[in-house]
């Protein structure tokens, strides 16, 4: 239920304020432009932040980008593993949850 919530109210963010999102997304793509990083590598980083910061639902988007840019299942397990010195276990252990709902098909 909670996931559905958050995804309907991205999409009528996104319907009530167009340019604002336009304006993100275009951020986005000059972002992911600006350097040597691939994809896969941006979208791992992404997913560790999407984790520090202790958002599901960006743990879910970045979960499934990196998928579509390559990475495997076992890479993501590895990136939020990497973090555990870093944000701490149980926020480690809250990402992989929220990681496994993307990659069990639950999402």
């Amino acid at each position: 239920m909670e996931r559905k919530h958050g995804l309907d109210t991205y999409k009528r963010l996104k319907k009530q304020h167009p340019a604002y999102f336009q304006a993100v997304e275009t951020l986005g793509a000059v972002v992911r432009q600006a350097g040597p990083l691939d994809e896969r590598s941006l979208q791992l980083i992404q997913l560790a932040a999407a984790a520090a910061v202790h958002s599901e639902g960006a743990v879910h988007s970045h979960t499934r980008r990196a998928l579509e840019a390559g990475a495997t299942p076992e890479q993501i397990h590895h990136a939020l593993l990497a973090l555990t010195s870093t944000i701490g276990f149980p926020t480690v252990v809250a990402a992989l949850s929220w990681a496994g709902d993307v990659l069990d098909g639950d999402e």
